[in-house]
């Protein structure tokens, strides 16, 4: 190995290359693998032949970025490393290997980034994307159910993406050449939404001054996504349920019913059964609608697309803006990973473009995050570092630093009022107005 080292890297010091015990990938002169370290190897669940041009295992992320900044920079950067047929998300820190005074050769420090790692496999169904495979076997029954005329009731709850599920639906069936309608059946008031779904004729109420075919007639032949069905008044259910048995509407204020050729796909983030039990809701009319139930995890049940997810909102973000992020911070990613995300995958995309815009360089941390990532959670016990009289005078102090003397963005950093943390200041002698 050469006794050249880039005069950018860091300096590795070790009593020996046999010493090595950490994910570790050796350089040769020649930018080839001279080996990698065992610790290594079990995490990527493979190895790479020595002689092999590093070009053609290592890339880095991002297309602006070279193989030489991976060898020459001593900060951390991301990388895509193909090792046991697979390519694994990783970040890379270029090192010199020493004994004592003398250089050994170069070296890269791995670890690997799940954030990025393509290892686990992954995929992106109609605008749904997951690592998750429970996820992946829904997108498998969706396939097949797409294939037929059967009913189909989405369940999950806000932001899990169910309008996606019915698009999907829709666009793999025998109707996928014919109109997609989607109506939110919670968004308007009952008198309106009967007239939206099964049309009305001139006249029939004030300000109805044309016919109007509504949204059964406009997706004949195609698929009608109702959108929040549980939300439907019980005299309007009545009608629908007709509808579905007699394929025809009759609009309103009209007479004459009309023939329709719809594929009901419909959707709610209640449960019917418990609806029906309550009296909300026609248990005939939930046996039309539930012919195949389709349920739709929340971001909470398949934690390991938390962080994937992020960075590819991130990733779409540099795409129209300056900022390229290429890793979290521990305490960023903790925060994420125990986030409960009533909001879900919705949710994850605003809290990321919210971090995109209020932070700066290529590392997401704690202070990105929204506010509510650092409030204490409703109905949980305060942490004692949270209280007036434990807060440490040096986590205060330090908070003021980060904060850059700014009081209520260091209150926030503690997770406590600004009122909180003026009386902790004042007890330490450092009370003030600012």
């Amino acid at each position: 190995m050469p006794h050249s080292r880039p005069p950018s890297t860091s300096r590795l010091v070790l009593p020996a290359l046999d010493a090595l015990a950490g994910p570790v990938l050796l350089v040769d002169g020649e930018r080839r693998v001279a080996a990698l370290t065992p610790a290594l190897e079990a995490q990527l669940g493979g190895t790479v032949r020595a002689g092999t041009p590093l070009a053609e295992v290592l890339a880095p992320h991002g297309g602006s970025v070279q193989l030489e900044t991976l060898l020459t920079e001593g900060r951390e950067t991301a990388a895509r490393l193909r090792a046991g047929g697979r390519v694994h998300g990783v970040r890379v820190r270029a090192v010199a290997l020493a004994e004592g005074a003398r250089t050994l050769g170069q070296a890269l420090l791995v670890t690997l980034d799940p954030a990025r790692d393509s290892a686990n496999p992954a995929e992106l169904f109609h605008g749904l994307w997951t690592q998750d495979p429970e996820l992946r076997r829904l997108f498998r029954i969706v396939e097949k159910v797409a294939r037929t005329e059967s009913s189909v009731l989405v369940r999950g709850e806000s932001g899990t993406g169910k309008e996606l599920i019915a698009h999907a639906l829709h666009a793999l069936s025998p109707r996928s050449k014919g109109p997609f309608r989607a109506i939110n059946c919670a968004a308007l008031p009952p008198t309106l939404l009967e007239s939206e779904l099964f049309g009305h004729v001139r006249g029939a109420f004030t300000g109805a001054v044309r016919d109007s075919p509504g949204h059964f007639r406009l997706a004949n032949r195609g698929s009608l996504f109702l959108d929040e069905v549980a939300e439907m008044p019980l005299d309007l259910q009545a009608k629908m349920l007709r509808v579905l048995e007699t394929r025809t509407v009759i609009p309103v204020g009209g007479r004459e019913p009309v023939p329709v050729d719809v594929r009901i796909i419909a959707a709610t983030h209640r449960a019917l059964r418990r609806e029906v039990e309550a009296g909300r809701f026609r248990a005939d009319l939930m046996y039309r609608l539930r012919v195949v139930p389709v349920f739709l995890p929340s971001l909470r049940e398949r934690p390991g697309d938390i962080l994937p997810l992020a960075m590819r909102f991130l990733d779409e973000l540099h795409q129209r803006g300056p900022r390229r992020v290429e890793r979290f911070s521990p305490g960023a990613r903790r925060l994420l990973e125990g986030h409960a995300w009533p909001g879900n995958v919705r949710e994850l995309r605003n809290v990321m473009e919210y971090a995109y815009v209020i932070g700066e360089g290529p590392v997401v941390r704690e202070s990105d995050l929204p506010p509510e990532f650092s409030e204490p959670r409703a109905g949980a016990p305060m942490s004692p570092v949270s209280t007036e009289a434990s807060l440490d005078p040096e986590r205060v102090r330090e908070a003021l630093a980060r904060a850059g003397g700014n009081r209520s963005e260091a209150a926030r950093l503690l997770g406590i009022s600004r009122v909180t943390l003026w009386r902790r200041l004042r007890d330490l002698g450092e009370g003030g107005t600012r």
